[in-house]
């Protein structure tokens, strides 16, 4: 039970950062290139476990939330903008968690004649679900619910793999970049799958989440790196697996509609329990997510609205502004459930594309001066070539994006 303590809030983070969108980029990514791009989850992963290594260095040594640190240190008009930018993401975010599970849920349980009112019906349904999970038993509650999901969807969707599996020596070829993969249109996927990787505003979750646990002091440093290390470990190989089932059929669609074609794709090859086996596992990523979220993001609501007022408390469950966020996202993103969402979708990849980026460079000032975070906790080689890579890659991946790339 201790071991799985440890290693709870990476999971944590790194359940809440698998969407959707993730799984159908990987599985795009499969179905175009094969396996020879496994190595691109790889690399995606070690970028965001540098992100999230940084976000608690930061926290363990200072005692300050990274939204804290750029409060005191850079200036309160960076969290005003961090604001406008979050309220826009909190609802493209909670619409397509919505839709991701209710396509997953209609899919499994055909109860309308109509699929866009079975993905209405049940994205609201689960919402409501994740809502009254996360508010009636608290943190406790909802990380052993959350484990239940990451279960499912990491045994299933493997399972799934291993079903359709390629071949040992086609899937380790793979691990080695390959000149060939990154000519021509293979470039956009492979940095797609890149960036696609472990979340991008939900990364902040995890300094919350360790509070949790009671994790305080350099001293726990060691635990929420092996605790990283292990949830993003889990990350590549579930990503991994994604590609190897993408590469295994064909099929077309965005979103949550092509996590379903898939799904009845391999029913016709491997029967009815495959496509269960492949939606139930499918369900649980996109739900863990849908928790993660309505569980942790009000956390960085609250945290803004004590820092923009000045107020010295910690951000709390019981706070006002907690609690109203918490209801707001599992309600207003619910308009994203009727009529097109295509140039909503678009709108919200163009801006999040930035928010990265802006990570690392902020983990690169305030963890780099010795004088902000101490001289035994600030960025050592290693952790400034990581850092400043990171803001190398999603700097051009958001260039790429907003040129429309």
């Amino acid at each position: 039970m201790r071991v799985l303590r440890a290693i709870g809030p990476g999971l944590l983070v790194a359940a809440t950062g698998v969407g959707a969108g993730d799984l159908a980029t990987a599985a795009f990514a499969g179905d175009r290139l094969g396996v020879a791009v496994v190595w691109a989850v790889a690399v995606g992963a070690a970028m965001k476990f540098a992100l999230n290594e940084g976000l608690a260095r930061w926290q363990l040594a200072t005692g300050e939330t990274f939204l804290e640190g750029v409060a005191r240190r850079l200036g309160r008009g960076a969290l005003a903008a961090f604001l406008a930018y979050f309220a826009l993401w909190s609802f493209f975010v909670g619409a397509a968690l919505m839709s991701a599970c209710g396509a997953a849920l209609h899919a499994m349980i055909p109860a309308f004649d109509r699929a866009s009112d079975g993905k209405v019906a049940f994205g609201l349904a689960a919402s409501a679900a994740g809502y009254a999970l996360v508010r009636a038993g608290g943190y406790t509650l909802f990380a052993r619910v959350m484990s239940a999901c990451i279960a499912a969807m990491f045994v299933t969707v493997v399972v799934t793999a291993g079903l359709v599996w390629p071949g040992t020596a086609a899937v380790a070829r793979g691990l080695v970049p390959s000149a060939a993969v990154l000519q021509s249109g293979a470039l956009g996927w492979t940095v797609a799958l890149i960036g696609g990787v472990g979340g991008t505003v939900t990364i902040l979750c995890y300094g919350y989440w360790i509070r949790e646990e009671g994790r305080a002091g350099l001293d726990a440093l060691p635990t929420c790196r092996v605790d990283l290390g292990v949830g993003y470990a889990a990350t590549a190989l579930f990503g991994a697996a994604m590609v190897v089932v993408g590469s295994a059929v064909h099929v077309d669609g965005r979103g949550a509609a092509l996590v379903v074609a898939l799904g009845d794709a391999l029913g016709r090859a491997l029967g009815p329990a495959g496509r269960w086996l492949f939606l139930a596992g499918a369900f649980g990523a996109v739900f863990s997510s849908l928790l993660g979220v309505w569980q942790a993001v009000p956390y960085l609501f609250a945290d803004v609205v004590r820092l923009l007022a000045g107020r010295a408390d910690p951000p709390d469950d019981r706070s006002r502004a907690y609690r109203a966020y918490a209801v707001a996202i599992a309600t207003v993103p619910a308009l994203g459930l009727v009529g097109g969402f295509r140039a909503m979708q678009k709108l919200y990849a163009t801006v999040g594309a930035a928010f990265v980026p802006l990570l690392a460079l902020g983990l690169l000032v305030l963890c780099g001066r010795a004088a902000w975070i101490g001289r035994g906790a600030r960025n050592g080689p290693a952790s400034t070539a990581a850092l400043a890579a990171t803001l190398a890659f999603f700097a051009w991946l958001a260039i790429r994006r907003w040129l429309g790339g």
